[in-house]
């Protein structure tokens, strides 16, 4: 079957093959019998290189169970000043979190397709072609990073050596060799890389779960500093060193953070950094709030001083996940042809892994931790990872109540959300679109960086998708004298794969 949107474009194909004849069917366009300018690749792999439902389950895991419940609390109690403040903006993203739970069981139930976000945005913004997917390409390619976890790792290394060095270059020259130990790993010995992660996953569990029970154990009096009362006078708010200058632009920033903890499900721990943490030591903290929960909770100990060292072991297997999934999202990309010299990045050349696509994860981590100016850079980090997401979860959000008021959409899906639920997730994911761009109240650069600089930044790149597709769908098509195909097939096994190839029109006689 085969249809023409519109005189743009493009014809898209859609096509039920074995195997075999996708092998067979390499070699020509599938419109017309006209040679395509690149040759699509045939891949394949063993069963060796497939995960299983135990390596599935801990790279979700590991995925989940990243550095921000370890790192972020203290920047967002300093953002908000107050106990109580804090804990309520935690539950507002747990129901912001629950709320896009639904959107995104609603879109994925009804197209169960390996993509995400991709697969929405182009169900829903069709016109003009392609749009959609170039700018969604051009947030995971560009914005798809390793570099906070990565920080993270390097100053935990630093703690548990006891060095109290604050967040400079010498922490971010261990988080490239953290990041180029990953690549390096994933892209030589792919099998060891998952193993690696296996074992990492059921590690952090168990940190997890003894930062919980010792924080109970901080609630019941056990720790080895003095109570430090913060949960009297829960809702004042604190002013003064360590504290952020407040307005709607601190309560955004603190927002972001939640979002970017709540990518896990670990955030029982936050309750157990007031039991063991004085507000003012809380709020100066930064990324380094686990370890002084240890300091606190069990002394000067050889143990407290080696806690923090599993909190790195924790850091890295989230950077090992996070780097094997990101890499084939980027292979997935060149594959479908998305990207300028596709066949080298979704090559799996030479030991049968997707090491291009692995450099490609490798560069941009590496230009994200090295460009920020010395001094903080772990919340300016996760901000810009972070904030893109919003303007994504925003168009999603209304895409889909576009879709339930639109009856010639002949919308279905085997699960429903309801408005409210929606219009929760579209409002609270625009107001932290939009806010950043309000100055902070007092200083302009609370995190050591102008406030403008993320959001700014973040918005430039979903543009310069913008402006890719610009280029990709009509400037080039028009000098060169082709057209952008899609083409989607369908395996036997049910699996789809779609390519974008380059169609010459013929020469009219």
């Amino acid at each position: 079957m085969s249809f023409k949107r519109d005189p743009d474009t493009v014809t898209e194909t859609s096509r039920n093959l074995s195997p075999d004849e996708v092998a067979a069917d390499e070699e020509t366009s599938p419109i017309s019998g006209s040679p395509s300018v690149e040759s699509a690749q045939v891949f394949r792999f063993d069963e060796s290189r497939k995960l299983g439902v135990t390596s599935s389950l801990f790279l979700i895991l590991n995925k989940m169970i990243g550095t921000g419940i370890f790192s972020t609390p203290s920047s967002i109690f300093a953002a908000t000043g107050s106990v109580g403040v804090s804990l309520i903006l935690w539950v507002v993203g747990g129901l912001i979190t629950f709320a896009g739970l639904s959107v995104y069981l609603e879109f994925g139930l009804q197209i169960p397709r390996s993509g995400g976000e991709k697969n929405y945005l182009e169900r829903v913004y069709r016109r003009p072609k392609y749009l959609a997917t170039s700018v969604f390409l051009s947030q995971m390619v560009l914005l798809g990073f390793s570099s906070g976890n990565a920080l993270a790792f390097g100053r935990y290394v630093l703690l548990a050596s006891g060095s109290d060095a604050p967040d400079g270059w010498t922490a971010r020259a261990i988080g490239v060799g953290c990041i180029t130990f990953a690549v390096v790993l994933h892209s030589t010995l792919p099998k060891w890389g998952m193993r690696l992660f296996d074992v990492l996953g059921v590690f952090k569990v168990v940190v997890l779960l003894f930062i919980v029970f010792s924080g109970f154990a901080a609630l019941a009096g056990h720790r080895r500093v003095p109570d430090p009362h913060n949960f009297d006078h829960a809702f004042r708010s604190e002013t003064g060193d360590g504290y952020a200058p407040g307005g709607a632009y601190a309560f955004a920033n603190a927002l972001l953070r939640i979002v970017y903890s709540y990518k896990g499900w670990e955030n029982a721990n936050y309750v157990a950094y007031f039991a063991a943490i004085p507000k003012t030591d809380l709020a100066k903290s930064e990324v380094v709030v686990a370890g002084l929960f240890f300091r606190n909770v069990f002394g000067n100990s050889a143990g407290a001083r080696a806690l923090p060292a599993f909190v790195a072991l924790s850091n890295l297997g989230n950077v090992l996940a996070v780097s094997f999934a990101h890499a084939r999202v980027n292979q997935e990309f060149a594959k479908e042809g998305l990207l300028p010299a596709s066949r080298f990045w979704s090559s799996n050349k030479p030991f049968n892994a997707p090491a291009a696509a692995f450099l490609l994860h490798w560069i941009i981590t590496i230009i994200i931790l090295l460009a920020p100016p010395a001094g903080p850079a772990y919340n300016f980090i996760i901000d810009l990872y972070t904030y893109p997401g919003a303007w994504i979860n925003s168009f999603v959000a209304a895409g889909l109540i576009y879709l339930h008021y639109t009856p010639r959409e002949q919308w279905t899906s085997p699960w429903h959300s309801h408005l409210p639920v929606i219009v929760l997730f579209f409002l609270s994911n625009a107001f932290l679109a939009v806010v950043p761009f309000i100055p902070p109240d007092g200083v302009t650069d609370p995190d050591g960086y102008p406030y403008y600089v993320f959001p700014v930044v973040g918005v430039g790149v979903l543009l310069l998708g913008a402006a890719y597709w610009a280029g990709w769908t009509k400037l080039l098509p028009k000098i060169g004298g082709y057209s952008v195909v899609s083409e989607r097939t369908v395996l036997e096994d049910g699996a789809e794969t779609v390519r974008y190839r380059k169609v010459y029109a013929k020469p009219t006689s």
